[in-house]
């Protein structure tokens, strides 16, 4: 096991790190050092030329090294809760990447190279809890994004790069003190926001016509009963019919960070009462 070393934290070396190596049930090359007081990212790890995945949350980590592209092979890459301020523009060379978790960190958008939009085949892209209030729009190449999180960050407006990704069908931008929610009828349905509410974002393409024409006359509609009896908060019981269109089948919200696994992506069930196909 790696050996403490007081105030620098913990030392990973190369011969620790290959005995940390694990394969996952899809026959991946997996490295986790989540948890481990880490305060330096260990550049030893670079040589480790076949990891596919690798695990350092939960650390301590400052800074990313300049030369973090080299590690071509990885596929996955979790850095959540640490001490990040930036990301290297060398992120950019990723370009196997389809998994990155850089959330509760202290990025902010000066932060966040525009290399970003290098990463083609990034499927999911977590950035929560951060403080940021913009994104490079070099990620509206990111054609192959299906998943982004935003939430507990810095946003007015989200953008508008979001409405022409055709594969991002599940985005949450949670506990951002956002204006309204930005879309069209090509891509995004449009929603006034509610900072203590739950906000989402669904594509056209996830909706039938029919359930599109409805959502769309529905938050054209002024909104009726604001405030009034039924005392919200639950899924079910009382809750007016206003309130329950706002949501939609099928979404996901990711599991909170404080949480130990980072992997999986919790469905949220909602009724189907609101939206029948």
């Amino acid at each position: 096991m790696p050996k403490e070393k007081g105030a620098k934290g913990t030392k990973v070396t190369l011969k620790t790190a290959k005995k940390a190596i694990r394969m996952t049930p899809d026959g991946r090359r997996r490295l986790t050092l989540s948890n481990m007081g880490i305060t330096i990212f260990p550049k030893c790890l670079l040589k480790l030329t076949n990891v596919d995945e690798l695990d350092l949350s939960r650390n301590l980590i400052q800074k990313l090294p300049d030369n973090i592209g080299n590690f071509s092979s990885l596929r996955w890459l979790d850095l959540h809760s640490n001490k990040l301020e930036a990301v290297p523009e060398s992120i950019g060379d990723l370009v196997g990447l389809t998994h990155l978790n850089l959330s509760n960190n202290r990025l902010t958008s000066a932060g966040l190279p525009s290399t970003l939009g290098f990463l083609s085949s990034l499927k999911s892209l977590n950035l929560g809890m951060n403080q940021l209030d913009t994104l490079p729009p070099t990620m509206v190449a990111l054609d192959s994004l299906q998943e982004l999180a935003l939430f507990d960050n810095l946003f007015i407006n989200l953008p508008e790069f979001v409405t022409v990704l055709r594969n991002l069908t599940k985005i949450n931008v949670k506990r951002n003190p956002l204006t309204y929610v930005q879309g069209d009828d090509q891509g995004m349905v449009k929603e006034k926001s509610q900072p203590e509410e739950d906000m989402y974002l669904v594509h056209k393409s996830s909706l039938c016509r029919t359930c599109f024409k409805r959502c769309k006359e529905r938050m054209e509609r002024p909104i009726r009963g604001r405030g009034g009896g039924g005392g919200g908060g639950g899924e079910g019981g009382d809750m007016s019919e206003d309130k329950r269109m706002r949501t939609y089948p099928g979404l996901m919200v990711p599991n909170s960070v404080a949480m130990v696994s980072q992997d999986v992506w919790r469905i949220r069930k909602l009724e189907h009462k609101s939206i029948k196909c």
